[in-house]
């Protein structure tokens, strides 16, 4: 993802919980912001076997 979509990211997420962010955190939270999607990126893209069971639920 290129910076100006990450700056973006940024932007939303602090302003929808009214976090103030210093111009010196952006390169930072940008870097970890990346990191993180593209975590996500490898989970959401691992093949798994169709026989294999969900984890059991549970509730007490």
């Amino acid at each position: 993802m290129e910076d100006p979509a990450l700056d973006a990211w940024i932007d939303a997420g602090t302003a929808a919980l009214g976090i103030v962010v210093k111009p010196e955190w952006r390169q930072a939270i940008r870097m970890h912001l990346a990191i993180s999607l593209g975590h996500a990126e490898t989970v959401l893209t691992a093949e798994l076997p169709d026989h294999l069971d969900p984890a059991p639920v549970f509730r007490a």
